[in-house]
């Protein structure tokens, strides 16, 4: 397979590293808007397989010209969510799969946006469906660690775990922190102030999609292997869009835990107008210039993808599902977690980005094998789980369930 990895930053890096391990690529060519980040990833990564081009992930044609000058079979989008539709629709150009971590951006109802949704997440790309089906070609969205594993979580525990499901909950919580820093988000701070500060969607059978208001229904949650109890809050993400359009369930939620002193942060990035990204003129040396204050807030932070010698502890991504199985009650807990000291050691990348990172890989090989295949755009869950997560563990990084209470 030869693929076309748009985005070199912390998780494109990562990508590098653990698809380096594999051999199912017979080429991967590393993408980014700076030609010297794209050298890094691949230096980094020490596989003759892997080539750097520059690219801007914006342009279309650009992106088009290169899936097939490098004769590409897929395209892994590894960029923010500003990207999505340019890289989708320049796949679907080219004709090849394509595969992201974070969909199309939602927009807010102009009038109640805390009670209805307006434009939701991914909504743009489930617009171009019927040409991607027509294509014969997947557009596989959503497959990261959140959303991506969490989705084939809830498709696993569908088949295989109950018979009726009441509730599918994402709960993701972590203990790390980072040392001499007071504030060094461990996720790319653009994206985070977008799904956190966005109206949350929560999901119900008969009512179907709807928001709430941003840190809404606190909950304390008990997270596996030393993390503990932590406070989540509802929050914008994908699993709610995607899950209910192939698994039965009740209720949808996504929550996060973020901590009181990281929600006053995101508060106040809002109240004084930091997370827009609306371009404000600013006073330049050779005079005005147009900037986006969310960006000038993502340049004033440390980039998460250096944090990993100063970060310590562990991550944990996780599907939540309450229901019945052969007439009893049944709640559990299927989680994925990663130690920061285990993937500095073994890949020199920190433990939220690498958790990113793994998943579209293992996508990846899946569909090189022929375990996964389809046309059209489709989400993790409307694929057979247990491939994915027998690959998953075969990479070195085994999945766990807890049965709750």
């Amino acid at each position: 397979m030869r693929v076309l990895l748009v985005g070199a930053g912390g998780v494109g890096t990562a990508v590098t590293r653990i698809a380096a391990r594999r051999d199912f690529l017979t080429h991967l060519v590393v993408a980014d808007y700076d030609l010297t980040r794209a050298r890094s990833a691949v230096d980094t990564a020490g596989d003759d397989r892997f080539s750097a081009i520059r690219l801007d992930a914006s342009d279309e044609d650009a992106v088009r010209a290169a899936l097939a000058e490098h004769r590409c079979d897929a395209l892994l989008n590894a960029t923010d969510p500003r990207f999505v539709m340019p890289l989708f629709r320049a796949a679907l150009a080219a004709g090849t799969h394509y595969i992201d971590m974070a969909m199309s951006l939602s927009v807010p109802h102009a009038e109640r946006p805390y009670e209805e949704t307006g434009t939701k997440l991914g909504d743009d790309q489930f617009e171009l469906a019927a040409r991607w089906e027509g294509s014969d070609r997947l557009a596989l969205v959503g497959m990261g660690v959140e959303p991506g594993l969490s989705d084939v979580f809830a498709r696993y525990a569908a088949d295989e775990l109950f018979d009726d499901i009441e509730e599918i909950g994402v709960r993701d919580g972590a203990n790390l922190t980072v040392e001499g820093y007071d504030f060094a988000p461990s996720f790319s701070i653009w994206t985070t102030i977008e799904e956190c500060l966005n109206p949350p969607v929560v999901y119900e059978a008969g009512r179907g999609w709807y928001t709430t208001a941003p840190f809404s229904e606190p909950e304390v949650f008990d997270f596996p292997e030393g993390i503990g109890p932590v406070e989540c809050v509802n929050v914008e993400h994908e699993e709610v869009l995607l899950i209910p359009r192939w698994v039965d369930s009740k209720r949808v939620t996504f929550k996060y835990g973020l901590g009181d002193d990281f929600i006053a942060k995101l508060k106040t990035l809002h109240e004084l107008g930091l997370d827009s990204t609306a371009p404000v003129t600013v006073k330049g040396p050779d005079g005005p210039v147009a900037v986006s204050p969310r960006d000038v807030v993502a340049a004033c932070l440390p980039d998460p993808a250096g944090l990993g010698d100063r970060m310590t502890g562990k991550t944990c991504a996780g599907t939540w599902v309450k229901g019945s199985k052969d007439g009893a009650p049944r709640e559990v807990y299927l989680y994925h977690v990663v130690d920061n000291a285990w993937s500095m050691a073994e890949y020199g990348s920190q433990a939220v980005v690498w958790q990113t990172a793994i998943n579209p890989v293992v996508a990846l090989e899946l569909l090189a094998n022929g375990a996964w295949s389809g046309s059209g755009v489709l989400g993790p869950e409307a694929l057979p789980p247990r491939p994915f997560l027998d690959l998953l563990t075969e990479y070195g990084s085994p999945w766990a369930m807890r049965e709750q209470g």
